[in-house]
């Protein structure tokens, strides 16, 4: 039933929906940010920094769905079944699995709303757009925002407002979130971004920068995870991996089996998941790592007129 409801909410959110052109018109800054019809046909934001690399984030679900280098390397991964959903006819029909999606205001399952929650089965808006003045060097930059709706507080009865900034500085990629609570309750939310980072091969690929935490290993039971301490300098893989990283360091990297690492630096996210799927995904567990900040372990309670915040960076270097 909440599938179907949630089918039926994208569909009438999309009637409403300013169309790519439109949308274009108002925040398009020409050679920096364009808004334009994307996978699916579902209005993406693309952002250009002038040393040539890229981004792409997606209104429905506030998903970065590309990033690029300026040798135009991509530095994440989309699955197949996402590719499948975003071109068919009902394209808003399931969350966008792959890139940078949203989970809020849960990570995990919850027994009132869908898996990791609704703020990527909705259209987000966009608020602003910008470009550093600078015009050697200019750093684009999309605002998009996320309310609460009838949809949410069906499932999450609480007034909130998200601001999701994502923004290009040369290479690196930027986004700042912020979580505000509009209503005249408190509530408590967990949340994460959930980065597919297409690897050469998984068996290839290793994680640095965890040894000595300790960690949720939830491959067994999620319900009941065993509480762990990661003792590798790195972490590879040889099987289906679901660990969640308590107060873990600011800092972390997944070298992708090419000579190269992508780079996470994040501030105010208290945790690090680490997931593969491994064989549960036949078609396609060898392309990609998922490394996600995440707000898990420590809920962020916040009360009315409150707001939390949180920064993350993804950069690729060479090893």
């Amino acid at each position: 039933m909440a599938a179907a409801i949630c089918t039926l909410q994208s569909f009438q959110a999309a009637l409403r929906a300013p169309s790519s052109g439109a949308l274009n018109k108002e925040f398009g800054i020409p050679g920096h940010v364009v808004v334009f019809a994307g996978l699916g046909g579902l209005p993406t934001v693309r952002l250009t920094h002038a040393c040539g690399a890229s981004a792409e984030v997606c209104l429905f679900g506030g998903c970065i769905t590309s990033f690029k280098q300026a040798s135009g390397d991509e530095v994440l991964y989309m699955r197949p079944d996402a590719l499948k959903v975003l071109q068919s006819d009902s394209p808003k029909s399931k969350p966008i699995s792959g890139g940078i999606p949203h989970c809020f205001p849960q990570f995990g399952p919850s027994d009132k709303m869908q898996q990791h929650g609704f703020a990527r089965n909705v259209d987000w808006e966009i608020a602003s757009t910008s470009a550093d003045p600078q015009p050697d060097d200019r750093d684009p930059e999309v605002t998009l925002i996320l309310t609460d709706s009838e949809y949410s507080r069906k499932m999450w009865p609480y007034k909130f407002k998200v601001a999701y900034s994502v923004a290009l500085h040369g290479e690196l990629l930027r986004v700042d979130m912020r979580v505000m609570n509009t209503d005249d309750k408190p509530f408590d939310f967990t949340c994460a971004l959930h980065t597919y980072v297409e690897v050469l091969d998984i068996e290839k690929a290793k994680v640095r920068g965890l040894k000595g935490l300790q960690y949720l290993d939830k491959t067994v039971d999620p319900k009941n995870p065993a509480k762990k301490t990661e003792d590798r300098e790195e972490i590879t893989f040889t099987g289906p991996t679901d660990s969640v990283y308590l107060k873990a360091k600011d800092f972390a990297e997944l070298d992708v089996g090419t000579g190269a690492a992508v780079t996470f630096t994040s501030n105010n996210f208290s945790d690090i998941v680490v997931w593969s799927p491994w064989t549960a995904m036949p078609d396609c567990y060898r392309s990609f790592c998922c490394m996600e900040n995440a707000q898990f372990s420590s809920p962020v309670s916040l009360k009315p007129g409150e707001f939390w915040r949180a920064q993350a960076e993804w950069a690729v270097r060479d090893l």
